[in-house]
């Protein structure tokens, strides 16, 4: 097949402003009208590697992304699941951070068509700004107590049958198996952080040996007086779960031990 034939395939199973343009032996940039919500367009190169045609972003893509936000957030939580869901819904491999798709025989069009979807697909990540974080955060807490804490010593969303049975005060994580079970509590807000210090106050009330520990998406945001509350009766704090994760879960293992 030509590189005439396969950009009239690109124009006529993707878009007709689709253009090819050679930048050396067995290499050119395709030039589409797909691009990011800042107006930088998705950078798509189709070449030879290892002998089989393929189309590679040539890591533009998860490098643009990183603009907006850390690299290690797409390791884990709602943001991960984006990348993972749309590479392998589209059958799109990741290579140290450059996203391929090999072209299967002659389909070069619907192999692009499948590309372009998947790069769109993960410019979705960009609209999980400051403002809709709290949906991610409550996820990376989640995976971060998996990664700490065996699946058998821990109970997500747990609360008191007895005491509580309609779970009015939740704990997000309850660490089992030492003397004296942990109670972890992921906070994002200020109305959160008050729920926990009142749960707090209710478990020592109903007479339970137990140790606490919250941790913030960002303690600076929170209200001082209510944050000065919860430190009363809070055995440990983190103010950060991103800039912690290493010291949250030498932490917790150091106290299941």
């Amino acid at each position: 097949m030509t590189i005439e034939t396969i950009e009239r395939d690109f124009q006529e199973k993707v878009s007709s402003k689709i253009r090819l343009k050679s930048e050396g032996v067995e290499r050119y940039r395709v030039f589409t009208p797909f691009m990011f919500d800042d107006g930088d367009h998705l950078a798509v190169v189709l070449k030879q590697d290892e002998g089989s045609w393929v189309l590679s972003d040539e890591g533009h893509t998860l490098m643009h992304l990183t603009y907006e936000m850390d690299e290690k957030q797409f390791q884990s939580g709602t943001r991960q699941k984006v990348i993972t869901n749309a590479l392998s819904i589209f059958s799109v491999s990741d290579r140290d951070g450059e996203l391929i798709e090999k072209i299967k025989g002659e389909d070069y069009g619907n192999a692009l068509f499948s590309f372009v979807q998947a790069l769109m697909k993960l410019t979705d990540l960009s609209f999980l700004t400051k403002e809709r974080v709290r949906s991610t955060f409550k996820d990376d807490f989640f995976a971060l107590m998996s990664e700490a804490v065996p699946e058998h010593r821990r109970t997500f969303n747990w609360f008191d049958q007895n005491h509580d049975p309609i779970g009015n005060y939740m704990v997000d994580c309850k660490v089992n198996g030492m003397a004296k079970p942990l109670y972890v509590f992921a906070l994002n807000g200020d109305d959160r952080t008050r729920d926990t210090t009142i749960s707090i106050h209710s478990f020592e009330k109903w007479g339970f040996a137990f140790k606490s520990l919250a941790i913030f998406e960002n303690q600076e945001n929170i209200n001082r007086k209510v944050l000065a509350r919860l430190s009363d009766v809070c055995d440990k704090q983190f103010s950060n779960l991103e800039a912690n994760k290493q010291r949250i879960i030498t932490h917790v293992q150091e106290l299941i031990r």
